[in-house]
């Protein structure tokens, strides 16, 4: 089954999801570093793997930049929960404009998540693209 565990705990990790989204549309990197836990890494297919908030948290920051209007949705498509540690499969699309276009890129996440003191964080996210805008359909 693609989800399983307490409904209670499958709610929280959507609402950590629907944050993460709603932080990068808003352009907040407080409250898009409020979904990391301290320890936890991003790797991002063909750019590296940064490891601990800080890094994570300035790496975004910096990419931003690049990225203004950006719409970024996100879902999950799976959600494993063992107790206070999660597993999650989640698609993307970011809506953007580059050089006068419209694009839309889309991706898939592979994450970790943990919940500490009681509240639900990414520990680790590894993105790879599905297909960007540059991509035959």
């Amino acid at each position: 089954m693609a989800f399983s565990g307490p409904v209670e705990d499958r709610l929280a990790l959507r609402d950590l999801l629907d944050a993460y989204a709603d932080a990068v549309c808003r352009y907040d990197a407080a409250d898009w570093a409020a979904t990391w836990a301290e320890s936890c890494r991003w790797n991002l297919a063909g750019f590296g793997e940064f490891v601990g908030k800080a890094a994570v948290v300035e790496t975004w920051t910096a990419a931003m930049r690049g990225f203004p209007g950006l719409v970024f949705q996100a879902w999950p498509g799976a959600m494993t929960i063992a107790g206070d540690r999660a597993t999650m499969r989640s698609y993307t699309c970011e809506t953007y404009s580059r050089d006068g276009e419209t694009r839309r890129d889309l991706g898939e996440y592979a994450d970790e998540c943990a919940k500490i003191d009681g509240r639900w964080y990414f520990v680790s996210r590894q993105f790879r693209p599905l297909r960007r805008s540059e991509d035959a359909l």
